[in-house]
Parts: structure tokens; C-alpha cells; sequence
């Protein structure tokens, strides 16, 4: 394998976690949003990860991750609030369905993956150093 490969695939895993690290902040900042641009409540989002072939010198078999898709649920909760400016003429509310306290866990989840590429990153690094050092 080329070591030049690994760069590659924790290049792409760090865009990816980046990715989802960015999208779980979003659900979390929007988790009591009633109204968007859109229109109606705002809806969480999910990333869909895949392997990718990276570059490198024609190994086939060495794959990075790519964001596949970001994909929005729709499901909601309802809670009554007749005084809400959203709520409806039986003074529900709909509200994205957004677990805070899993988001957080998702957030934990994507940062040890991205601190796991960094990682491996600086090893790889650090190992190609040394050969070099040998050299001399």
C-alpha cells in the first residue's frame, strides 16, 4: 500500500466527520424550530457515510468515506400551546422530533472518529519522518 494512501483516506474521513459534526450542530441549534423558509417545522438531519476508492498508485483496494447523502426525517411531535404563533386551530404545536441528549451522543460519536483520523494522520506522518531519518 502506498503510504501516501493513507493521507488520502484520513483526508476523507476528516471531510466527512467535518460533515456530520456540521449537520448534528444544525439539528441541535433547530431542535425546538417550528417555522423555516421552507416552511412548517424544521427537520432533522441524518449523514449517509460510503467508501470511496482513493487515489494513490493504482491500489484499487484502498477506500476513503464520502458524505453520501444528507437526509431529512420527517417526524415530529406535537405538544399543546395554544398561545404559540405555529400552533394549530387546536393549539398544537409541531416540532421537529430532535433528541438532544442523542444528538450529543452523535457529537461525541463523529468527534472520537475525527480525533481517531487526526491520529492516524500524525502517525503516518511521524513513521514516514522517521524512515526518512534512517536514510542519513
Amino acid at each position: 500500500m502506498d503510504s501516501m494512501g493513507v493521507f488520502s483516506v484520513s483526508a476523507s474521513a476528516l471531510q466527512a466527520e467535518r460533515e456530520r459534526l456540521n449537520v448534528i450542530a444544525s439539528n441541535m441549534a433547530n431542535a425546538n424550530s417550528t417555522r423555516t423558509e421552507e416552511g412548517g417545522p424544521y427537520k432533522r438531519r441524518d449523514v449517509v457515510f460510503s467508501a470511496e476508492p482513493v487515489g494513490g498508485s493504482g491500489d484499487s483496494t484502498l477506500e476513503g468515506v464520502r458524505v453520501e447523502e444528507i437526509v431529512k426525517e420527517n417526524a415530529f411531535r406535537k405538544y399543546y400551546d395554544p398561545s404559540h404563533p405555529d400552533a394549530d386551530k387546536n393549539g398544537y404545536v409541531t416540532a421537529p422530533d430532535i433528541n438532544v441528549i442523542e444528538e450529543m451522543v452523535n457529537m461525541m460519536t463523529a468527534y472520537r472518529a475525527y480525533e481517531a483520523s487526526v491520529s492516524t494522520f500524525n502517525t503516518t506522518k511521524s513513521m514516514i519522518l522517521k524512515t526518512l531519518e534512517l536514510g542519513n
